[in-house]
């Protein structure tokens, strides 16, 4: 079975989120806008997530 867009985009999202804690902060506030934008109700779970993943990621706002 040939891949296609959605399982390489549940790919480079699980690596996004295994390397989240050594991304450079403002690569990191980047990916977390465009990962909400469309999906405005799911932005506290999200960061609620990530930091509960990665505890030095803090917001700085």
């Amino acid at each position: 079975m040939r891949a296609d867009e959605d399982d390489f985009a549940v790919m480079l999202g699980r690596a996004v989120l295994a390397a989240w804690g050594d991304m450079p902060r403002d690569i990191q506030e980047a990916l977390f806008e465009i990962a909400v934008k469309d999906h405005p109700g799911d932005r506290d779970a999200l960061a609620k997530l990530l930091h509960e993943r990665h505890p030095r990621t803090v917001h700085a706002g």
